[in-house]
């Protein structure tokens, strides 16, 4: 049967009074739990976020769920057993790790290791940066979606670990730093088996541009997505790549004092001025090939001469407190040791940078829809190990 003209209008106008019941009807919230195991997290966290709809009302991070004690670990070891611990705490940066902690250390003991041990201390500090934010600009596609650029990522990435691992003995954990030095010098070969695998990893940072900061999809769910002002960013304490994507044209490595040989180098500290997710990823991508250079650099200025001071062969450390920090993959990262003229720390604080830069996540998700959580939890880039001491 034929459908009037008048049915046809009485039916949308029902419609329309639906809708007009629709619109004013309150919805109730929905709370939902990512996590705690959710793949976006390098590690165990949960976010419980408030929902009205498909947008954050209120988001809470809960972390603590692989807390395992360093700072108290390290009051019940050695001086030189502390670097095996710490090692662990990012696991993806490793030998970075060791050397805020040995610097405050030998400041207690008034020491200075030699030259060539501060280069190559420099060296694998930079080394470890490579490793650990080449595999972020590669899972960070994962995360929206393009899976090629992890596969890069792991590819290339093996080349800088198989470097760490020649070295130092240790792939993942290498316990490299000794007070007073290094353990123990250059592999024959292993510089120019290091220039090449920088050309590779240049290539890799060529190759994610075209993939992905091209790509509209990757543009579109990053560009004015979990924007951070500079003051608030400030506020929160973030550090590292994730406030000089804020405008914030800060890097320990260039302002802080420090017995390595950064200042001695030929480089540029990169920062973006929107602070939205696209900034932090395209600061490190930047931040991916300037270590490149530095690298090169480095291997290029070596100076020659002893690894290691002269220190006691057992170690006691006079009484006192020192603090230093270094400008670590993921941010600053410093140690607060105080020593009562023992074998090992009376105690250690560690100001670890995924802490900071994780507290400013329930300002930062309010107000996001839910698939913006994973991209925006993915550009801050933290490991949960740097958050659960």
């Amino acid at each position: 049967m034929a459908v009037t003209d008048q049915q046809r209008i009485s039916y949308i106008a029902s419609q329309a009074a639906d809708a007009r019941l629709n619109v004013e009807l309150q919805t109730e919230e929905m709370t939902l739990n990512l996590g705690p195991q959710h793949p976006a997290t390098h590690g165990t966290l949960r976010i419980v976020a408030r929902l009205d709809g498909e947008q954050v009302v209120k988001a809470d991070v809960v972390c603590g769920y692989m807390h395992r004690g360093y700072e108290k670990l390290t009051e019940v070891r050695t001086f030189p057993q502390v670097t095996t611990l710490i090692n662990r705490i990012d696991w993806l940066s490793s030998f970075a790790n060791e050397v805020p902690f040995i610097l405050a250390a030998e400041d207690l003991m008034e020491i200075e290791a030699p030259p060539r041990a501060q280069w190559i201390r420099t060296l694998f500090f930079e080394l470890s940066r490579i490793a650990n934010i080449t595999l972020f600009i590669g899972e960070m596609g994962v995360q929206l979606g393009a899976i090629t650029p992890v596969f890069f990522a792991f590819r290339d990435r093996e080349y800088v670990l198989n470097l760490i691992e020649s070295a130092t003995g240790g792939r993942f954990h290498p316990n490299f730093d000794r007070i007073g030095g290094i353990k123990d010098d250059l592999p024959k070969g292993w510089i120019a088996e290091t220039k090449d695998a920088m050309r590779r990893i240049r290539g890799y940072c060529d190759e994610l541009e075209q993939l992905l900061m091209g790509n509209e999809i990757f543009e579109a769910r990053t560009r004015g997505v979990g924007v951070i002002p500079a003051d608030v960013g400030l506020s929160y304490g973030l550090s590292g790549a994730n406030i000089r994507a804020s405008g914030v044209d800060w890097d320990l490595r260039r302002d802080a004092p420090s017995p390595l040989a950064w200042k001695e180098l030929d480089w540029k500290v990169w920062t973006h001025p929107d602070g939205d997710s696209f900034a932090r990823y395209w600061v490190r991508l930047q931040e991916t090939r300037e270590a490149t250079l530095m690298v090169d650099q480095l291997l290029d200025g070596l100076p020659s001469g002893p690894i290691q001071a002269k220190v006691p062969r057992i170690i006691k450390v006079p009484a006192g407190e020192a603090w230093a920090h270094t400008e670590n993959p993921l941010g600053e990262m410093g140690y607060y040791v105080v020593s009562q003229g023992g074998l090992g720390p009376f105690r250690c604080k560690i100001r670890s940078a995924s802490f900071h830069n994780v507290s400013i996540t329930p300002w930062l998700l309010k107000g996001v829809y839910v698939p913006d959580i994973i991209t925006i939890l993915s550009s801050l880039y933290f490991i949960l190990g740097d958050i659960d001491r």
